[in-house]
């Protein structure tokens, strides 16, 4: 088995174990921690599948020899990858701003029991 399959292997049993936490989980710190847990999964499976091994950074300076696309590695989705941990950061904390209101509020961090948010 190769490095990549692992990886994306990992990260999309990540990806089901976050979703799982989000959906069957009653308390909101438990939700968003299952959140973290599949934003983390997505980054490595965009990383494993952006990687191809053998390939180096994609830097060009006066040593680089042969063609530079045949060996480098592709760049977007590794930028892609920072700019989602940031704006994952960002999701996370407002989550957690919310559900620490919420608590002020209410006096409970388990969903069931706030019955303000019910229709």
């Amino acid at each position: 088995m190769s490095l990549n399959l692992i990886a994306t292997l990992v990260g999309f049993a990540l990806l089901i174990v976050g979703l799982w936490g989000i959906l069957t989980r009653k308390s909101i710190i438990k939700m968003v921690i299952g959140f973290s847990i599949m934003d983390t999964g997505i980054h490595l499976v965009i990383v494993s599948l952006g990687y191809i091994q053998g390939r180096t950074a994609p830097i060009i300076d006066a040593s680089a020899t042969g063609d530079p696309v045949l060996t480098m590695v592709d760049p977007i989705p590794s930028a892609l990858v920072l700019t989602a941990i940031v704006i994952g950061l960002a999701v996370t904390a407002l989550m957690l701003s919310y559900a620490v209101r919420l608590y002020k509020a209410t006096g409970t961090s388990q969903v069931q029991d706030i019955k303000e948010l019910k229709w």
